[in-house]
């Protein structure tokens, strides 16, 4: 069985308009790999095609998770199976409390008739909550109701830490952020890197990954992934932008 997440030749539309043009890339274990491109350019088609959206239609390629077709999973399924979205724009959800939501997620995880143990799930909540600087009131709270672009982001994390997925994607987490925040988010991304564990942060600006370091650069442009390089290739981009890799395309085709 392959320990990665793999992304094969993909092509995606959206109100029959290709959005993704043969997208490939590879996340092992272990690594983080961050996309960086241009508005436009495909990077949250990307990561609503995995998480399963609707409204996008997959027209070929595929994507596999540890061997596994995520694109034949439901959506639920691709969850219980170690798959993890973190949106650029959380939804609010009014009437279910943070608690009861992350409790009947894990619960779901459980094998038929085995029960979630409420001390020690609350136990751990707490730990990350504190982690985070969450104050424990959130537990009470409707999910994402009322909170702040920050809170929300915060959230966020907190439902990959206590959802302990195999592989995590991160859809521009950092928008809307300050350095504050981002500093938190960061920091609670990186306590979860792990061998056992691949993330896939997807990024516009570079500040993002001063806190998260990246093992591997993507840059994604119309479509498709047209280079790839180490940290140095978001500082890279950072200083020159997108139009230098848009030359560099041109000059080739």
């Amino acid at each position: 069985m392959s320990d990665n997440l793999t992304i094969s030749n993909l092509h995606a539309t959206v109100d029959e308009t290709e959005i993704l043009k043969g997208l490939s890339l590879t996340v092992p274990k272990g690594e983080v790999h961050a996309i960086m491109g241009p508005n436009g350019s495909g990077k949250s088609t990307l990561a609503k095609v995995m998480a399963g959206h609707e409204d996008y239609e997959v027209t070929s390629g595929g994507i596999t998770m540890d061997g596994a077709e995520l694109l034949d999973m439901d959506i639920d399924e691709r969850s219980r199976e170690g798959f993890f979205l973190a949106f650029q724009y959380p939804l609010e959800i009014p009437g279910v409390s943070n608690a009861n939501f992350l409790r009947a997620a894990r619960q779901a995880r459980l094998p038929k008739g085995e029960e979630i143990d409420a001390v020690a799930f609350y136990k751990e909540m707490y730990a990350k909550m504190d982690e985070l600087g969450m104050d424990r009131k959130f537990t009470g709270r409707s999910v994402n109701e009322g909170f702040s672009g920050g809170e929300k982001k915060r959230n966020e994390v907190l439902q990959m830490m206590m959802l302990d997925p195999t592989y995590a994607v991160l859809d521009e987490t950092d928008s809307g952020l300050d350095i504050d925040a981002l500093k938190v988010v960061a920091q609670g991304v990186n306590a979860m890197r792990s061998p056992d564990r691949g993330f896939l942060v997807i990024t516009h600006y570079q500040r993002l990954l001063d806190y998260i370091v990246p093992d591997v650069v993507h840059v994604l442009v119309d479509g498709r992934i047209v280079k790839t390089g180490d940290k140095d290739l978001a500082l890279e981009l950072e200083e020159n932008g997108y139009d230098g890799i848009k030359e560099e395309i041109l000059a080739t085709a």
